[in-house]
């Protein structure tokens, strides 16, 4: 999952304009203002709340068991261990919130089903009970280059050489060739933040598909990870522009199908509600 809490979710960014941390890019934020400016607004500064679906929730659950595998130690970190965190996992989430039962229409034990299921995958990939990583769900925060990046990593393993090696759990598929380019982002953005932090290039960045049991690797230089940087200043510097100036354009594509913002979008025939403004603290 690997990316901020930006107010989203069943029972999540209540109210607008919430005081929080500092304005920060994470790799999610970063991917919506590049799909759509006021998709990005109404996310990262109005932070209207957001129903999340099925898959999206399960992607949490399944997040959070694979999170808590790593609490255990390797001899116990079985399959079996594994499906048993996923129903404490969504038994915490109904508990934390019981309207996330609405989601799904009654089905509890299907929902489950699935999650197990991708846990499943997860096993025919890798082998917890053979390693230990270094950190799970690693919370990174640095200013580079005058961009401040912030987020989560899902796992940071360290060989014994030295050699990191950044993963992250999609519950998803793997992509099509010609969008590899576009899943890689935020592992990238990570990569970036860990040669920032550490002074190191990681030397690997996975991406683990559970829906399909795909792996997407890839091995990034320091070069490459320099030119990353430049574009992520000038994605912030837009977003600092409209953030200034409270011009968020709407940008129509195919996933405004999917968008829960419709009614305060033009392309739509809604209308744009009062800018809040800047967030506290943000200085133009």
């Amino acid at each position: 999952m690997s990316t901020e809490a930006s107010g989203q979710g069943h029972g999540l960014g209540h109210g607008r304009g919430l005081v929080g941390r500092p304005l920060a890019l994470s790799p999610s934020r970063a991917a919506d203002f590049k799909q759509c400016p006021l998709l990005y607004r109404y996310r990262a500064i109005d932070r209207f709340p957001e129903t999340p679906t099925q898959a999206q929730t399960r992607g949490t659950v399944v997040h959070a068991a694979l999170e808590n595998l790593f609490d255990l130690p390797a001899e116990l970190r079985t399959r079996e261990s594994a499906e048993f965190l996923v129903e404490g996992a969504w038994a915490a989430m109904c508990e934390a919130d019981p309207s996330l039962g609405a989601i799904l229409d009654g089905d509890d034990d299907k929902f489950v089903e699935k999650a197990i299921k991708l846990i499943g995958n997860y096993y025919r990939l890798e082998n917890p009970t053979a390693f230990t990583p270094e950190s799970v769900e690693e919370h990174v925060e640095i200013e580079s280059d005058d961009v401040l990046m912030r987020g989560f990593i899902d796992r940071i393993d360290v060989a014994p050489t030295g050699e990191i090696r950044i993963v992250d759990y999609k519950t998803g598929r793997a992509p099509g060739e010609g969008y590899e380019a576009k899943a890689l982002f935020q592992m990238k953005f990570y990569a970036l933040a860990i040669l920032r932090i550490r002074g190191v290039v990681p030397h690997r960045l996975q991406l683990m598909y559970l829906s399909d049991g795909q792996v997407l690797s890839y091995t990034p230089d320091r070069d490459e990870l320099e030119r990353f940087g430049r574009t992520l200043s000038a994605i912030w510097q837009a977003i600092r522009e409209a953030v200034a100036s409270g011009d968020f354009r709407p940008r129509r594509s195919a996933l405004c199908r999917m968008c829960e913002h419709k009614s305060r979008c033009p392309e739509f025939g809604g209308e744009i509600p009062e800018y809040p403004g800047p967030p506290p603290g943000f200085v133009a």
